[in-house]
């Protein structure tokens, strides 16, 4: 199981870090990543990590803005924003079992959380 959370309204520059607590299995087996998606909009990959955190990746539009990181031994995966865009808002999503962008190679995912960035 895994349970996001973090989410909220923020205006624009401001910084908010999502966590993503995971349960049931050894998910620091995993390699684990980021998604998110807008109204109306498919989901998107934001970033991932690999198990020991020796690869990263990050989708374009968050490089330099967002740090993905894990902590397995409270088996919790992080995404720190910084320097939010009304462009960011959508629901954010955690995935375990790839460390790939295609969102159809992961098996598990949590229920989401919202962040909303206004202007």
């Amino acid at each position: 199981q895994l349970v996001e959370s973090g989410g909220r309204l923020v205006q624009a520059g401001d910084s908010l870090r999502l966590s993503c607590a995971a349960s049931g299995r050894t998910f620091s087996n995993f390699p684990m990543g980021w998604f998110r998606q807008a109204p109306g909009k498919e989901r998107e990959f934001v970033a991932s990590i690999s198990t020991h955190s020796y690869t990263t990746d990050y989708a374009d539009s968050v490089k330099g803005r967002f740090t993905i990181s894990r902590d397995n031994a409270e088996n919790t995966l992080y995404l720190q924003m910084n320097n939010l865009e009304p462009e960011d808002t959508a629901v954010y999503y955690c995935a375990a079992g790839h460390i790939v962008r295609d969102p159809r190679f992961y098996d598990y995912w949590g229920q989401g959380t919202q962040v909303t960035v206004s202007s």
